[in-house]
């Protein structure tokens, strides 16, 4: 009997809870679809990422097969963005090279926010020497700038689109590792976490279901940023010869090869560009979007 009524007292809990969850939900959009800027943004993220999956099956021609009847065009109807020095089409380059920077990009984020959220919480959970170890390693990577200390992690593992991944994921570590420290140390005194304790709950649990859960406004804020910061990284590295193979339908190999032809023919170079400042801005908008809807001082 006291099991169902227990089981009665949660089901009843969480149908409390539901209507209050969607409201909180609709009243995010409705301050977030306030802000033109950050909608514009998140409109052209999803197209882009529309292009990343569905480009390379409708790409009106093989990016890869040369044509040396059309070498170094410029933009026509036949080719709207022009030629590269194979006379390869340079829209549909573009277009399957989007999913491999996008994929580099995020794959590379991803690893580094879970990583740092990890040593963020344990760090601002337990304090003492582990929190002063965790910082000051996070410390040292600060003192790098990003793409220099992704350059030095790459020349230490190799080449490669992998290690390129590897090499983004080793500079988001330590932001997300700060940020996620002084979300935890701000939730951590909160009354719910003290009932927690008090009830005999593992630290474990603390961390992950009562903790955890208060930092995810910071960590998606700081994610979206820190995405457009991994596009540029990952197009730099293969601009300078340590991603892509110059062969490969990358953002950055495309610019890399399209300097060489900049005076002769300056398209090879100016879409690609193009393509990665719109896609780097919009993500960098759309967190500053976020970051002012999620802020209750800026409501």
């Amino acid at each position: 009997m006291a099991d169902k009524n227990t089981t009665s007292n949660i089901n009843l809990a969480a149908a409390e809870e539901l209507p209050k969850a969607q409201s909180k939900f609709k009243e995010f959009v409705k301050k977030f679809m306030k802000r033109k800027t950050a909608v514009i943004s998140l409109a052209f993220i999803v197209f882009i990422i529309l292009m990343a999956i569905i480009g390379p099956y409708v790409v009106p021609y093989d990016p890869q097969a040369p044509d040396y009847t059309a070498m170094m065009q410029g933009p026509s109807a036949a080719h709207i963005w022009g030629t590269n020095e194979y006379g390869q089409d340079v829209f549909s380059r573009l277009m399957v090279g989007t999913r491999l920077s996008l994929t580099c990009a995020l794959t590379a984020t991803i690893i580094g926010t879970a990583i740092g959220v990890v040593l963020g919480l344990i760090a601002g959970f337990y304090g003492g020497i582990i929190d002063a170890l965790i910082m000051r390693c996070c410390d040292v990577l600060f003192a790098f700038p990003d793409i220099l200390l992704a350059i030095a992690v790459v020349a230490i593992i190799g080449q490669g689109m992998v290690n390129v991944m590897i090499a983004v994921a080793v500079f988001t570590v330590p932001s997300f590792a700060r940020i996620i420290r002084s979300a935890t140390i701000s939730v951590k005194q909160a009354p719910y976490v003290e009932v927690a304790r008090s009830l005999g709950c593992s630290n474990t649990r603390i961390l992950f279901v009562h903790i955890f859960p208060g930092t995810i406004q910071s960590m998606i804020v700081n994610f979206t940023m820190r995405v457009g910061t991994a596009i540029l990284a990952a197009s730099s590295l293969s601009f300078l010869g340590f991603g892509a193979n110059v062969t490969e339908p990358d953002w950055g190999s495309m610019l890399s090869t399209g300097r060489n032809y900049l005076n002769t023919a300056p398209h090879m170079v100016l879409f690609p560009g193009i393509l990665i400042f719109l896609t780097v801005l919009a993500f960098n908008l759309l967190g500053d979007g976020l970051r002012d809807t999620l802020d209750p001082k800026m409501n």
